[in-house]
């Protein structure tokens, strides 16, 4: 439990590193129209793909006001970054609550957010995975079949084996329906390796990233393969 205002900042800190996320105290970063001091900076590297958020942390005995909302959403606007939190123990004032509504600016407590946050950064893993997908999909259909049966990524006419084209199918199946957010769902057509019903988030992202992850290696050694020749 923390005592002070830099207790506090590093509980939050130690909090999203626990995530799997790098957290940074007291970092200054440009914006576009002036630099800004951050309490905690946290970010994803996956991929390729980037995700900043800013997170404020507020010490205070008292609830937060809509002006600190308000100079976050500016912050947040002017350093470009995904998302800025809010973090209070003591509440927020309801016109805080109203200026951070529909915006990506989120107001809670720590404690909330230890609750919420697992399925935010399995969610946007997720997110993560449907761009993949797509990068992959570009890829795999600009190889030629000779080169692609040559390498792997899909079998001969008849025969069974590896297909990309099919991991790719069956991946963005899987998205399509966990972004409905309804589970459990059942999917047809995998083999035993992995499951047939998907009944959380964790489970789709636990299946996917490495089906993802084995096409794009796939991927990487016949592009290369194709450049060396």
């Amino acid at each position: 439990m923390a005592t002070d205002w830099k207790d506090y900042q590093e509980e939050a800190a130690s909090f999203f590193r626990s995530l799997g996320l790098e957290a940074t105290t007291d970092k200054t970063i440009k914006g576009v129209r002036t630099e800004h001091d951050i309490d905690v900076l946290v970010t994803s590297h996956h991929a390729g793909f980037d995700v900043t958020w800013i997170v404020e942390c507020k010490y205070w005995k008292k609830p937060v006001s809509k002006l600190h909302v308000l100079a976050l959403r500016e912050i947040v606007a002017d350093s470009g970054v995904d998302r800025g939190i809010l973090l209070s123990e003591s509440g927020f004032q309801s016109g805080a609550i109203e200026a951070a509504n529909l915006t990506n600016v989120q107001v809670t407590s720590l404690a909330e957010l230890s609750l919420s946050a697992s399925n935010d950064i399995i969610s946007m893993r997720l997110r993560e995975i449907y761009d993949r997908v797509g990068i992959c999909k570009d890829r795999y259909w600009d190889i030629s079949k000779a080169d692609r049966k040559a390498h792997g990524l899909r079998p001969e006419l008849g025969e069974s084996g590896y297909s990309g084209a099919t991991t790719i199918e069956l991946c963005n199946e899987i998205l399509t329906r966990a972004f409905r957010g309804i589970f459990p769902f059942t999917i047809d057509n995998l083999t035993n390796s992995f499951p047939s019903e998907f009944d959380s988030l964790k489970l789709v992202l636990n299946t996917l990233e490495p089906m993802i992850s084995e096409l794009e290696d796939k991927l990487e050694v016949c592009e290369q393969s194709i450049k060396d020749t």
